[in-house]
């Protein structure tokens, strides 16, 4: 870059080399109308999950720098949001108001040229998406610091709804409030945030009125006067004007959460895939072992199990299971045929691209469990 020798010529360089990415980014758009018309005539889903990893994935093994992976992502995330919205505007459910931590994760996994459709309750996301009203919801699944979020494991008991996708994501909580840390006396949030929040509660506000709130964003929109506080994402507090009284204040610095995103189809296999299921076994000893021990006979490898209730009988419990692999690959199927045999039931929630790298995102962009 030797003729680079003035600040004039940096920009006159970088006005270039825009006018060029303009060109490409329009011939590339016009390469997804014609993507929509193919795909309309086959009556294929504008929202491919498949194709999007494989699509970042790209991108990182060309990247040679100076930009990150992450930000390459970020760019790429709106460009793919504005290609699908010239084929069809998609509309996602998430947990409202804007500004919780589902709607940044809705956010960050469809871009901003999507219709997102507010809904009262995690469960009402679910019901949204089933009736139609939205493409696909988005919902909070598991939080590294406390594991399974509840109403999420629960409703997909009952209904009858698949994962295609998922995001991972930091989480980082904020104390706003108009007033002082020691004028405040009542802080408001919902009940997973409260909990990963609770030693610099019990240290920094011991006296405080701890009120449970639907959300995190609703818990900032409450603290409008100087001896209420709400705790929740930067993004919340911008968007209803409450000034950040401490940062950070979560007990794990190093916590996360996992949302995935729900439809009426599953990814195709892209070879690197993860699978999620819930199942009951019968009552009797070593019922449990003999069901995981097919997955180790096929070296189909566990992430994640954990137990709830099974809502039907009491003290009987349902076991919600992810894995690597894909439902439709040899391996997995046949797993799933021999559990089949022993279980009372078994319901595959989904399969998706494996994108288990957690999304390393300032904390003002951080989506949560904890709305």
């Amino acid at each position: 870059m030797s003729d680079l020798r003035t600040l004039d010529d940096c920009r006159t360089r970088i006005d270039a080399l825009d006018a060029e990415l303009v060109r490409l980014l329009s011939e590339r758009a016009r390469v997804s109308l014609r993507v929509g018309e193919l795909k309309a005539g086959k009556q294929a889903p504008i929202y491919v999950p498949d194709r999007e990893a494989r699509v970042f994935e790209n991108l990182e093994k060309r990247n040679t720098g100076p930009l990150p992976d992450l930000a390459l992502r970020h760019i790429w995330t709106e460009i793919l949001s504005s290609s699908r919205a010239l084929q069809r505007r998609l509309r996602v459910a998430f947990l409202e108001p804007i500004g919780t931590f589902s709607y940044e994760a809705a956010r960050r996994r469809f871009g901003a040229s999507t219709e997102f459709v507010p809904c009262r309750t995690i469960p009402e996301v679910f019901y949204a998406t089933a009736r139609g009203d939205a493409d696909y919801g988005i919902v909070p699944i598991e939080n590294s610091t406390d594991g399974g979020v509840s109403f999420t494991l629960d409703t997909f008991v009952e209904m009858d709804i698949k994962v295609c996708a998922e995001i991972e994501i930091q989480i980082s909580a904020n104390l706003c409030s108009h007033g002082t840390l020691e004028s405040v006396d009542t802080v408001y949030s919902q009940p997973v945030a409260l909990a990963q929040c609770r030693r610099w509660l019990s240290a920094n506000l011991p006296r405080a009125e701890i009120i449970e709130v639907t959300s995190t964003a609703r818990a900032i929109e409450l603290a409008k006067e100087p001896n209420e506080a709400g705790i929740g994402s930067e993004s919340a507090a911008e968007v209803f004007g409450v000034p950040i009284l401490a940062r950070g204040i979560e007990d794990q610095r190093n916590n996360f959460t996992r949302f995935v995103v729900i439809g009426d189809h599953v990814a195709p296999p892209t070879g690197r895939d993860k699978s999620a299921i819930v199942f009951g076994v019968r009552h009797h000893a070593g019922a449990l072992h003999e069901a995981l021990r097919i997955f180790a006979a096929r070296g189909v490898n566990l992430t994640r199990i954990e137990s709830r209730p099974s809502k039907r009988r009491i003290w009987e419990y349902v076991f919600f299971v992810d894995f690597q692999g894909h439902q439709d690959d040899p391996a997995v199927r046949q797993a799933l045929a021999e559990l089949g045999e022993h279980a009372q039931f078994i319901k595959v929630l989904g399969s998706w691209p494996d994108e288990s790298r957690p999304n390393e995102v300032p904390a003002r962009e951080i989506s949560a469990k904890s709305d």
